[in-house]
């Protein structure tokens, strides 16, 4: 007997994670944990971050205050994520953090700040 995830159009968590995202800092920050890919992939993420919502799961940003240095994570995805946070308003992960992201995860980030500012006007590209 299939299960719902044995679907082939079964929604994965990330897409749920997205739809389930109402606001611009919580839409902007799940948009970029659902691109970065390895974090959200890790047990200890998810079993702090997503819980159960009325209408499937939803990001719990508060499970993960504290909590960077107890996850298991490497010295970029700890920046990121501090940063991650930092757009939803938790943390105190400053800018400087940018200086231990690779170039995917910097731009992931820089996709990331139109979304949080609520301006779908600037677009982010390679520079010429």
């Amino acid at each position: 007997m299939p299960t719902k995830t044995d679907e082939p159009d079964a929604p994965t968590l990330g897409e749920q994670l997205l739809a389930s995202a109402t606001y611009n800092r919580g839409r902007a920050a799940t948009q970029a944990l659902v691109e970065e890919e390895t974090i959200l992939a890790l047990d200890n993420v998810r079993r702090l971050l997503v819980v159960e919502g009325e209408d499937g799961p939803v990001c719990h940003w508060e499970g993960l205050m504290g909590r960077l240095y107890g996850l298991g994570l490497d010295d970029v995805q700890r920046a990121f994520l501090g940063l991650v946070l930092g757009m939803v308003g938790i943390g105190l992960h400053t800018l400087f953090s940018v200086g231990e992201l690779d170039e995917r995860r910097l731009l992931i980030l820089m996709r990331a700040m139109p979304t949080l500012a609520g301006n779908d006007r600037v677009a982010v590209g390679t520079r010429l």
